[in-house]
C-alpha cells in the first residue's frame, strides 16, 4: 500500500523516465510508436519497472481512452482456468473503442498461472490476436510454457544499478523537501538490492519519522545488521572462540531483529573481506549456501547458524 501511493504520484508519463532499462525501453518504445505491438512478455526481478512500462505503453497507445481499452489482472490472485475462459476471453473478444484496432490485457505475475490456465491462455492469445494484445510480466520466464513464450516478444529487465536508484531517490527527495546524506543513500541502495519499489518504500517509511534521513533511521527501518558486527562474530569464530561468537550472533539477531536468512546473507558478504586463504573462502561460501537452503526448508535458524559458526571455527583451526 505504501509503495502504491508513491508509485502513482511519481508514475512516469514518458518512456525515457523508466530508469535503468534503456535498451529494453528503446525497443518497446519503437514498437509502441508503430501503433502495432505484438504480444509482450516482460521478465525480470521485482521493482524494476515491468508494470510501469506496461502502463506507459497503454497510455501512449490509447491516450485519454486508455482505461476503456485496458484490463489488468494479477495472476497470483486470479490464477485459475476459469479466469482465462471467462474474464479474459470476454474482454479479448470485444472490439477496441479507439483508433487502435486492438485492446490490451496486462497479466501481472503470469508465472503464477496454473499450467491449465496457461494452456487456455495460449489458445486465447491465438484466437483473438486481431482484437487484443497481451502483455505478460513475470519474475521467471522459465515458468511460462514454451507455446506462450513463442507467441511473445520477450524483454528482460535487470536489477537497477546504484546510479539509477540514486536518480529516482534524489528526484523524490527534491520534490518532497527531504534531505538525505550520501551514506544514507548508499545504505538505502544496499538495503533495496536493486529493487526500486523497495527503495521508495524504505524512503517513505524513514521520511514519516524525520525529513532529515540518515543511516541510523534507515538502519532502523530495514533491520539490517552492521558489517562491523558480523566481522566481530566471524573474528571470534576464526580465532577458535566459539562461545563468544555464538553469544554475539544471538545478540545481533535479537537486537536488530534479523532473520536467519538475512544473517546468512550478511555473513556470506563478509566472508570475502576476511584475511584468510581464497580456498577457505570458497569452502565457507559453499557452507553458507548449504545452511541457507536448510533454513529455507524449515530447519531451526539458530541451530543452523551455530553449525555455520562451527565451520568457521574449524577453518580457523586449519581443519
Amino acid at each position: 500500500m505504501v509503495g502504491e501511493i508513491w508509485t502513482e504520484k511519481y508514475r512516469p508519463s514518458k518512456f525515457f523516465e523508466v530508469e535503468g532499462q534503456e535498451n529494453t525501453v528503446k525497443r518497446v518504445e519503437a514498437l509502441t510508436n508503430s501503433l502495432n505491438i505484438p504480444h509482450l512478455l516482460f521478465a525480470g526481478p521485482a521493482g524494476t519497472g515491468k508494470s510501469t512500462l506496461a502502463l506507459i505503453v497503454v497510455k501512449e497507445l490509447f491516450k485519454e481512452n486508455w482505461k476503456d481499452n485496458y484490463l489488468e489482472l494479477n495472476a497470483s490472485d486470479e490464477r485459475g482456468i476459469n479466469i482465462i475462459r471467462e474474464k479474459v476471453k470476454n474482454f479479448a473478444r470485444t472490439k477496441s473503442l479507439a483508433n487502435i484496432p486492438f485492446k490490451v490485457i496486462f497479466l501481472d505475475e503470469a508465472d503464477a498461472l496454473t499450467p491449465e490456465a496457461q494452456q487456455a491462455l495460449r489458445r486465447t492469445m491465438e484466437n483473438y490476436s486481431a482484437t487484443c494484445r497481451f502483455v505478460l510480466s513475470c519474475n521467471y520466464s522459465s515458468k511460462i510454457i514454451d507455446p506462450i513464450q513463442s507467441r511473445c516478444a520477450i524483454f528482460r529487465f535487470k536489477l537497477l544499478e546504484k546510479k539509477d536508484i540514486e536518480k529516482v531517490i534524489l528526484k523524490i527527495t527534491g520534490k518532497e523537501n527531504l534531505t538525505i546524506t550520501p551514506e544514507a543513500l548508499e545504505m538505502l541502495y544496499e538495503g533495496s538490492e536493486g529493487d526500486c519499489r523497495r527503495s521508495i518504500n524504505i524512503l517513505q517509511a524513514t521520511a514519516a519519522i524525520s525529513p532529515s534521513i540518515n543511516t541510523e533511521l534507515i538502519s532502523t527501518i530495514i533491520s539490517n545488521t552492521k558489517p562491523k558486527d558480523i566481522k566481530i562474530i566471524l573474528d571470534y569464530a576464526l580465532s577458535g572462540d566459539f562461545q563468544n561468537a555464538r553469544e554475539k550472533l544471538l545478540d545481533a539477531m535479537l537486537k536488530e531483529s534479523i532473520s536467519g536468512q538475512d544473517m546468512v546473507k550478511a555473513i556470506q558478504k563478509e566472508i570475502w573481506n576476511l584475511p584468510i586463504e581464497p580456498e577457505i573462502k570458497v569452502k565457507l561460501t559453499e557452507k553458507t549456501g548449504e545452511i541457507e537452503f536448510r533454513i529455507t526448508e524449515g530447519s531451526d535458524p539458530f541451530i543452523q547458524l551455530q553449525a555455520l559458526l562451527a565451520s568457521f571455527v574449524l577453518a580457523g583451526l586449519g581443519e
